[in-house]
C-alpha cells in the first residue's frame, strides 16, 4: 500500500491550492485521513483531521482558511487551501489510519513566495 500525495507548486500570497493524495493497492477501513507538514527546521505538525463519521479537526493557524474532505470510494483524501500565506511553506504529508496502523505519503511541497 502507498500513498501518493500531489497538487503542491510554488503560489503568490493570497492564492490557492488543492491538495490531493490517493491511497494504491488494498485498504479497507480507512478510519483517520490526515494531512501533516513540515517547514525547514520546524517540527511537523496536524494541519488537518478527518474521520469516518464526517468530523474534521483544524490547526488554529489554518483555520477558516484550509478545508479537508475526502472521497471513500477512491480512498482519497484532499486539502483545499485559500488564502494562503509565506507561512504555510512546508512539505505537506497525508497520513491513512487503518485500524493501528498509519501509513504516510511521500510528502509534497508547497511555496508561498511572491
Amino acid at each position: 500500500v502507498q500513498l501518493q500525495a500531489s497538487g503542491g507548486g510554488l503560489v503568490q500570497p493570497g492564492g490557492s491550492l488543492r491538495l490531493s493524495c490517493a491511497a494504491s493497492g488494498s485498504i479497507f477501513d480507512i478510519s483517520v485521513m490526515d494531512w501533516y507538514r513540515q517547514a525547514p527546521g520546524k517540527e511537523r505538525e496536524l494541519v488537518a483531521s478527518s474521520t469516518t463519521g464526517g468530523s474534521t479537526n483544524y490547526a488554529n493557524s489554518v483555520k477558516g482558511r484550509f478545508t479537508i474532505s475526502r472521497d471513500n470510494a477512491k480512498d482519497t483524501v484532499y486539502l483545499q487551501m485559500n488564502s494562503l500565506e509565506p507561512e504555510d511553506t512546508a512539505v505537506y504529508y497525508c497520513r491513512f489510519w487503518v485500524g493501528i496502523r498509519a501509513y504516510w505519503g511521500q510528502g509534497t511541497q508547497v511555496t508561498v513566495s511572491s
